[in-house]
């Protein structure tokens, strides 16, 4: 789970789609209560029957966005959702998604989780071919390569499109008839396909199977494209290119939420690992080991069992508040970090403290965490970061701060440990990180923000080049 502050990255979105299911888009809306962590400014699902799409759509969580009557509306046994957190494109309607649109391929919605690395180069292209553009997301480049492909099948059209782009997606496409669920030549995000009883669902993550009571079956291969109708069943097709595995190891650090299975790992179980390997690379002598909730709790359980020093709860934090750090607005994110977490002084006063967090980006609520730490009454305050030191930003679906604003990309470890006032900063060593996963080969996952050595060459840096193209709508609320 997130920690939620101003010191952390923001992730794009969640997705979530079911396939022939009499009860889809309440189970669509429980799989998206699910994966709320992955974005907080939007919530949307399309349903499909009988030849018509129906769509609601709207800014907030799950939980404000649908209601009895509106899902009631959405009509069908096929729909996919989506949970957004804008990496490309300003926060406005036009951006909700799942995207729908009636294409010379039929027509379809789409959902995405990632980001485009050639999307302006595609907008170009397109905009000189006299495409019209409502949204400024790079999944609407995608509505618009399917329906100009030259390949005459569905299925053909989705290959075609999709071995045009580069970077990263994990997506759904609803169809008349038929759902595809597609990932990436990279597999930069994860994506999970799971059954009830007689119906597929797919989700970004297994967490939301748990809360439906639907089996995981497997991953989404990276560069699979899957196909879901009724003539067929399920089949499996490819992206017609080759490239290296480059998984996100930040779904491991912080992303996914602990009890997702990804990328071949219990989440839980791989933070712990972290947390293990930190007690072997920075052996310190205190009175108790505590995290910031919620994501360093694992990784500070596994220092805590390594280490044999006892594990205590010493910040409670308010789950009533959002993530701050998926709040857009920086004046926003500074009010809710000075109310999320709360030091608890019983357990502090007097204490050697080991604090656990798993990651650190600018520091500035680090700074504030550890004062508040002291101001409780502990002695020392031992920082260690269940991740190496950021000095480069995410191309492939996550809103980082520019290098400048990367602390680590600016300070010595010492000049960051006396800005954010430890006794001790310590990082995990990016070979100790990658060997601790079992699953895979280091090799196999993407490490640029820590290295700014990427899997592949970044054409388009920054947000979506075409976002300043403001699109201003009033949406009457019923």
């Amino acid at each position: 789970m997130f920690p939620g502050d101003d010191d952390k990255w923001h992730e794009e979105c969640g997705v979530f789609g079911v396939f022939e299911c009499k009860e889809a888009t309440k189970l669509c809306y429980l799989g998206l209560y699910a994966l709320q962590h992955r974005g907080q400014e939007s919530a949307g699902i399309v349903s499909f029957e009988n030849g018509n799409f129906y769509v609601v759509k709207d800014e907030g969580l799950v939980s404000d966005v649908f209601n009895p009557e509106n899902l009631s509306y959405l009509k069908g046994d096929t729909a996919i959702g989506h949970v957004r957190y804008s990496t490309t494109g300003s926060n406005n309607i036009h951006n909700i998604q799942p995207l729908y649109a009636e294409t010379s391929k039929g027509k379809l919605a789409v959902a995405h989780n990632g980001n485009l690395t050639n999307a302006y180069s595609i907008y170009k292209k397109l905009r000189e071919n006299g495409a019209l553009f409502q949204s400024t997301v790079d999944t609407e480049a995608i509505l618009h390569l399917i329906s100009l492909s030259p390949e005459k099948t569905i299925l053909g059209a989705i290959q075609n499109t999709l071995a045009q782009l580069e970077g990263a997606f994990s997506l759904l496409i609803l169809g008349e008839g038929f759902l595809v669920a597609a990932r990436d030549t990279y597999g930069f995000r994860p994506l999970v396909l799971g059954k009830l009883k007689d119906s597929y669902v797919i989700a970004s993550e297994t967490c939301a199977f748990d809360l439906i009571g639907a089996e995981y079956i497997r991953e989404i291969e990276p560069g699979e494209i899957v196909m879901i109708d009724k003539e067929n069943g399920l089949t499996s097709h490819r992206i017609p290119k080759t490239t290296r595995k480059a998984l996100c190891i930040f779904e491991h650090i912080y992303f996914a939420r602990p009890d997702s299975h990804i990328f071949g790992d219990d989440v839980h179980m791989v933070r712990k690992a972290f947390g293990r390997v930190l007690a072997e690379e920075f052996p310190i002598d205190a009175d108790l080991v505590m995290s910031i909730p919620d994501s360093g709790n694992s990784a500070a359980l596994g220092y805590a069992q390594a280490s044999g020093i006892p594990y205590e709860i010493g910040m409670t934090r308010n789950h009533y508040i959002g993530r701050t750090f998926i709040q857009p607005q920086q004046k926003i994110r500074d009010l809710d970090v000075r109310i999320k977490l709360n030091p608890i002084k019983s357990v502090l006063n007097g204490k050697r403290v080991i604090v656990i967090d798993d990651s650190l980006v600018r520091g500035t609520t680090s700074k504030q965490r550890i004062t508040a730490i002291r101001k409780a009454g502990a002695k020392e305050v031992h920082l260690l970061i269940s991740s190496p030191p950021i000095t480069n930003p995410c191309h492939f679906g996550i809103d980082t701060p520019k290098r400048e604003k990367l602390i680590a990309s600016q300070k010595t470890l010492e000049e960051i440990r006396k800005h954010i006032g430890a006794d001790t900063l310590g990082y995990l060593s990016l070979k100790g990180m990658l060997n601790a996963i079992k699953s895979q080969a280091p090799e196999d996952f993407c490490s640029g923000c820590f290295t700014g050595k990427y899997p592949l060459s970044i054409k388009n840096k920054g947000k979506f080049s075409f976002e300043s193209k403001k699109i201003k709508l009033y949406a009457q609320k019923n």
